[in-house]
């Protein structure tokens, strides 16, 4: 069993499982970093892998599908981004809104529109192109070459985000608007369209994170099928306290996680179970980020937790 983790194919498989979660938590991260709380990372996931399918479908290009999934997915989180930062609405209130209305709108038009129940995967449905031009480089090619072409940005976007966030001036300004909006709007920082457009950033990230999931490691729709993979990327923005390379770290450990649990299948174990061990790595991490906050502020005798 160790040498099969440690094997390339079962690395392969964990970048796999890694790339929609990291990108979708990347836009996370973003937001958080700009002072805006974003939940609706598993609505705008799920929505963008319905548009991504939907339009390569009709369209019989990918490429289409990767396009209309990237604007409607930044289009759908325009509503937290107005909601939550124009109008001062709570915006988990707005978040949670959002992903009910993307669980309700996608099975409605999954039946309505496509006229399938359950799962969509007609015949012929173009998916991502993947890397095999890499296939005959020594290792690369065992861990990059089936893989569609959004999974090295998956791994490069957050490392570049990092830097941004660290030597620009315009990530500088974020960062600030995170950490003291009044301050920064005295020194003349539009705060509103900094958290407007990081919104929208993070919709775009979501919008390749669901075609990625739709169309690279599958080629279908099936309803809910990111099945909590924006809670998970949730988990791992809170885990890394807005930071893209520890997010990438934690969506790391995620689909190292559901990797392992498609192995354990392979050696018989239930589906139900094995299905479980990427959550309870997330319940478990949760754990740890609250108790990590709570070693470093005790609460006081008599106090609130």
């Amino acid at each position: 069993m160790l040498s099969s983790l440690l094997s390339l194919s079962f690395v392969a498989a964990v970048l796999a499982s890694t790339a929609p979660v990291a990108l979708a938590a990347l836009g996370g991260a973003l937001c958080g970093r700009a002072g805006v709380f974003n939940m609706a990372l598993e609505g705008q996931l799920l929505w963008a892998a319905f548009a991504a399918v939907a339009v390569s479908h009709w369209t019989g290009s990918p490429w289409y599908g990767l396009a209309a999934a990237l604007a409607s997915t930044t289009a759908l989180s325009g509503v937290l981004a107005v909601g939550s930062v124009r109008w001062h609405a709570d915006p988990i209130i707005v978040a949670v809104g959002l992903n009910l209305l993307a669980l309700g709108l996608t099975g409605f038009l999954l039946r309505s529109v496509l006229g399938a129940s359950g799962t969509f995967a007609p015949t012929g449905l173009a998916g991502l192109p993947d890397l095999s031009a890499l296939a005959g480089v020594p290792v690369l090619g065992r861990l990059l070459g089936g893989q569609s072409v959004l999974v090295p940005a998956a791994l490069l976007l957050p490392l570049l985000a990092a830097w941004w966030l660290a030597r620009t001036p315009t990530g500088l300004r974020l960062r600030g608007v995170g950490d003291h909006a009044a301050a920064a709007a005295s020194l003349g920082v539009p705060v509103s369209r900094y958290q407007q457009l990081t919104v929208l950033a993070a919709g775009a990230l979501c919008g390749l994170g669901g075609a990625q999931l739709a169309l690279g490691n599958v080629t279908a729709f099936t309803e809910n099928m990111t099945a909590g993979r924006g809670w998970v990327a949730v988990a791992a923005v809170m885990l890394a306290v807005n930071r893209p390379v520890g997010v990438l770290l934690a969506c790391l450990l995620f689909g190292a996680a559901e990797a392992w649990g498609f192995r354990l299948q392979g050696i018989g174990l239930p589906q139900q179970l094995t299905d479980a061990a990427p959550y309870l790595v997330t319940l478990v991490v949760l754990v740890l980020v609250r108790a990590r906050r709570v070693r470093r502020n005790p609460v006081p005798a008599g106090g609130n937790p």
